[in-house]
């Protein structure tokens, strides 16, 4: 079922009247909270609505309780920014380095930018740094810009290791090596990813570590592009053995490299052949399909309906709106 992203965008913009608590962000607004922290930390455990007035939030944001609903009041995702420049080596580890870690479940954030600005210091050594970590179940992000450089963008399982499904429509994310990672069940429909100069680039290591594990990522209708500085571009790469990552009716854009697609540690490890990774119907700069590694697939009419929408989340999409 082909979703109605207008129609989308407005039932998430929409504050639901059911929610327990509706709170107010802004930098100068008279009794509105200052950080999305302390707003978030006053909801009750239920949860419920904060709404972010225009401005730039410097500071960790982490969200643990279910059914919270964090949206931006600007025109568009760049009026309201959450920034920090944490690194797995300033943070102790890179999952630590998160600007915005949401855990809870029912997780819904629309209209602003999470970004990650480590890199944006020269003098910082090389790094991972996390911009957004996302670990809760049905959880749904639209329009939101996702930035940073190396593992920008974690998408994994909870503590309790349930799939955790999540939903991205209209997102744009940015980075260069394994910048949108982990082994969530993860749909991206619409959305632009963005390779930042570098050396290396790779889109994907999504981390499937055993043949029957319930989770991929799937970008259907999503745009690849690249800075002209971006070099060696790849897919993705096989963080476990049996990765899974499916690009339906994408345009690539980017000079994708000719083999698609790249061992995790050339000439060392051999995890290409376990990995499903697959294409349909790929079109632009990167697509063509005649250079693909050997056990990447081409996939038909037929094989490709098992990763629409519905047919991904076992047609439970009641928790996606416009998706039903």
């Amino acid at each position: 079922m082909v979703l109605c992203v207008v129609a989308l965008m407005a039932t998430i913009a929409s504050v639901r009247s059911g929610d327990a608590e509706q709170l107010k962000v802004s930098l100068s607004e008279k009794g509105a909270y200052r950080s999305i922290q302390d707003a978030v930390d006053a909801l009750p455990q239920a949860g419920g609505s904060i709404v972010v007035a225009p401005g730039t939030y410097r500071g960790k944001v982490r969200v643990t309780k279910p059914n919270v609903n964090i949206k931006g009041a600007g025109g568009g995702p760049d009026e309201a920014v959450i920034v920090y420049g944490d690194s797995a080596v300033t943070a102790g580890g890179t999952v630590r380095s998160a600007t915005l870690d949401a855990s809870g479940d029912n997780f819904r954030l629309e209209n602003l930018t999470v970004w990650n600005d480590y890199s944006a210091n020269s003098g910082n050594p090389a790094s991972q740094a996390v911009a957004l970590s996302v670990t809760g179940d049905k959880d749904v992000f639209a329009n939101v810009r996702i930035l940073g450089a190396q593992d920008t963008l974690f998408v994994n399982k909870g503590p309790n290791r349930n799939a955790s499904r999540q939903f991205f429509v209209n997102c744009y994310v940015e980075g260069h090596i394994d910048f949108i990672f982990g082994n969530a069940k993860a749909y991206f429909r619409q959305c632009e990813l963005h390779g930042v100069a570098n050396h290396a680039v790779v889109y994907t290591a999504q981390s499937r570590a055993f043949p029957d594990e319930d989770s991929a990522f799937v970008f259907d209708h999503c745009t690849l592009t690249a800075d002209k500085g971006a070099r060696d571009i790849a897919l993705g790469r096989p963080w476990r053995p049996y990765a899974a990552v499916i690009f339906l009716s994408s345009q690539i854009n980017a000079p994708v490299m000719a083999e698609g697609w790249v061992e995790w540690d050339p000439g060392k490890s051999r995890r290409l052949m376990n990995a499903y990774y697959a294409e349909y119907r790929s079109s632009g700069t990167g697509a063509d399909p005649r250079g693909r590694e050997r056990y990447a697939r081409q996939l038909s009419d037929r094989e490709a309906m098992q990763w629409s929408l519905q047919t991904f989340f076992s047609h439970d999409t009641s928790w996606i709106p416009q998706a039903r």
